[in-house]
């Protein structure tokens, strides 16, 4: 036997003991063996580079290489589910089957909703070759460099199959609740943000671009839905089967009801049982089994017509109110946080809930030590919902208060009228602020300084090598480095994105500068009204609210800003380090009066330019972007998969569909 053919033997039998031990749950062979037989392997393919493939064991371990998520289209919408909560409305969505086929029999495929990130998994020829997330349902990220770190993904389906030659499969990825308490214990010793639930930690993970982050955390998947042009039969149950037998990872807890009183009963065992499970599940989903009776009820704009969410009610548990503390986010507002007698609740070990705001507190009428209701919001967020009936007739402690000082800096907080959330206004040495401001400076609408991350600013923060966004401009190399410089290579990198944002246009510098209230769309206006800093800093309260789109409170919130002494110096900062302060001449000499006054609706996929880039041309020309068709919309710029309430909106009121080719002609010839 050759090297080669070795090492073609070595991946399938590996391949076959994954399937076994993720899968099936049954090992045939010990973990020693199984480290034997892939040192071997890895030896092998060191030696024969050639026989590279991305699909092997080995290259489970995933990579330290920055990956860089693409966005793809998926070649099917990956709708989402219409969502109920009660038996009568899964009774009206099994009448509506019934009525829409017209009294033809048909059945019903019960199975878990797992709670977890949309995947669809493309194969050819038996070997996964993209993996792309759910997205806005049009399109999503490429993630195929870190699904295959997921051991209960195939990356080559078992041998001896019979599978389509390409096909696509859809389904759940998720962290195992051992996985999630595991990863929180880790990050608790060393003292990092915990994750608040396996969801959370679960997408948060897939996205990471370190896909060796990926492959240490213990993530688990589960394929539900069967697509392509060559799938086996017409039942979606039946072709989960195959699907399970070419060694994907299906639940083993689907079911085909032939009546309303077995989905009834399935619903009924899994609002129970569910909590056994080692992964987080928040319902069922029921669809039509066979995939031609689906076709025939077709979909509405945004979902399948054969297939509904049926989500449980949320759990409650009883507890006692211990104390309340207060935590100070990223942008200043301050949340009140219950600490309470822990409490299993929904599969997991409650010792805290979200209060929210003053307002609930106050609603709430909360005083220590009263037996409190907690539930999780949508199976993942605790919250107090009411106070026990028996703490309201017994002698009860202290009315739980607001503050009126910040938590970090004690300086007394203020609130908005017309806000719920008070917020800590010391922006100067409140250190959560700052280090959010820095977060905000730094994130893709803004700056976009990629090599950066929360984390890092953190650090850097902490190591009093930066005191705002200002002073990333004046880092150097010598700072970044460890002891051992061996992180010379990120540090140069950093480096090189800091100096290429200075290249960033001025309506994204004044929206990183982070002005209270000025968001993306208002930093543009002003921008492009006031076309540079300097004018901005001087305008009045009465020049800036005569801007169509911008009102009091920005308008406040902008003089208020120019008028600190520390934010004009942070300013004059920016400017020394060589931020673009001005409308460039291009973006000057683009702007037109064509739009004016003129509202557009943007729909579909574009091929020319991106959605963002269509706004702010749109913007240019002074017209307006507006999210929803009215009567009042001038025209819409449809792309590509235009959703069809839009379409048939559009129609009815009579409003004017124009293509992308048929826009950017339109400013053409108005330029000429």
């Amino acid at each position: 036997m050759t090297d080669i053919d070795r090492i073609i033997q070595l991946r399938n039998e590996l391949h076959q003991h994954n399937h076994n031990y993720y899968v099936l749950n049954s090992p045939t062979i010990s973990d020693q063996e199984f480290d034997q037989l892939l040192r071997e392997l890895q030896d092998l393919e060191h030696a024969h580079p050639e026989a590279f493939d991305p699909n092997s064991p080995t290259q489970r371990v995933g990579s330290d290489l920055n990956n860089e998520f693409q966005t793809v289209l998926h070649r099917r919408p990956m709708l989402s589910l219409s969502n109920t909560y009660n038996r009568q409305e899964v009774q009206e969505f099994y009448e509506r089957i019934s009525e829409g086929l017209q009294g033809a029999p048909f059945q019903i495929c019960c199975e878990l909703k797992f709670d977890g990130l949309s995947i669809s998994l493309h194969y050819r020829e038996g070997k996964l070759y993209q993996a792309v997330t759910r997205g806005d349902g049009v399109q999503g990220d490429d993630v195929t460099q870190n699904i295959r770190t997921i051991q209960s993904i195939p990356l080559q389906l078992a041998q001896g199959t019979e599978y389509p030659d390409e096909f696509e499969i859809r389904g759940e990825v998720l962290m195992p609740w051992a996985s999630f308490d595991r990863l929180n214990e880790q990050r608790a010793l060393v003292e990092e943000p915990l994750f608040a639930n396996p969801r959370n930690a679960a997408s948060g993970t897939l996205k990471s671009k370190d896909s060796r982050v990926v492959a240490q955390r213990g993530l688990d998947a589960y394929l539900y839905y069967l697509l392509g042009d060559d799938i086996p039969g017409d039942g979606h149950f039946q072709n989960l089967q195959a699907a399970r037998s070419w060694g994907f990872k299906v639940s083993e807890h689907l079911k085909l009801a032939d009546n309303l009183q077995e989905v009834f009963n399935f619903i009924d065992y899994w609002d129970t049982e569910r909590r056994n499970l080692p992964v987080a599940t928040d319902g069922i989903v029921l669809k039509v089994n066979s995939l031609q009776q689906q076709k025939s009820l077709g979909m509405t704009a945004k979902s399948p017509r054969w297939a509904i969410a049926y989500k449980f009610q949320a759990e409650q548990a009883c507890t006692t109110l211990r104390d309340v503390i207060y935590q100070i986010g990223r942008t200043g507002a301050v949340t009140p946080v219950a600490i309470m007698d822990p409490v299993q609740l929904a599969g997991t070990t409650v010792r805290r809930a979200t209060l929210h705001n003053a307002d609930v507190i106050q609603s709430l009428d909360l005083h220590m030590g009263d037996q409190v209701l907690v539930e999780k919001g949508g199976e993942i967020i605790p919250k107090i919902v009411a106070v026990a009936p028996e703490s309201l007739s017994a002698e009860r402690g202290l009315p739980v208060r607001f503050v009126d000082n910040c938590p970090a800096c004690g300086t007394p907080l203020i609130r908005i009228p017309g806000e719920a959330a008070h917020y800590c206004p010391n922006d100067a040495s409140c250190s959560p602020l700052i280090m959010g401001r820095i977060e905000h400076f730094i994130s893709r609408k803004a700056m976009n300084i990629q090599s950066l991350g929360p984390e890092t600013v953190d650090e850097y923060f902490n190591q009093g090598l930066i005191h705002d966004a200002a002073d990333l401009y004046t880092l150097t190399e010598e700072q970044l480095l460890n002891e051992t410089a061996s992180n010379r290579k990120s540090a140069q990198k950093i480096l090189q994105s800091i100096q290429e944002s200075r290249n960033v246009p001025f309506e994204r510098v004044l929206y990183a500068i982070g002005i209270r209230f000025v968001g993306e769309i208002a930093a543009r206006t002003l921008a492009r009204h006031f076309g540079h800093i300097d004018a901005l800093a001087s305008a009045t309260a009465e020049s800036i609210t005569e801007i169509n789109g911008i009102g009091t409170v920005i308008a406040q919130s902008v003089i208020r800003f120019f008028s600190e002494p520390k934010n004009q110096a942070f300013v004059q900062r920016l400017k020394e380090a060589g931020l673009q302060m001005k409308i460039s001449e291009e973006q000057a000499n683009a702007q037109s009066n064509l739009l004016q006054g003129q509202s557009v609706v943007i729909s579909g996929v574009f091929k020319h330019h991106s959605r963002d880039e269509y706004k702010a041309i749109i913007e240019q020309h002074g017209g307006r972007n507006v999210g929803s068709i009215s009567a009042k919309t001038s025209f819409i710029l449809a792309g590509e998969n235009m959703g069809p309430s839009k379409l048939e909106k559009a129609n009815k009121l009579g409003i004017r569909i124009m293509n992308e080719d048929e826009f950017l002609e339109m400013l053409v010839s108005q330029e000429g």
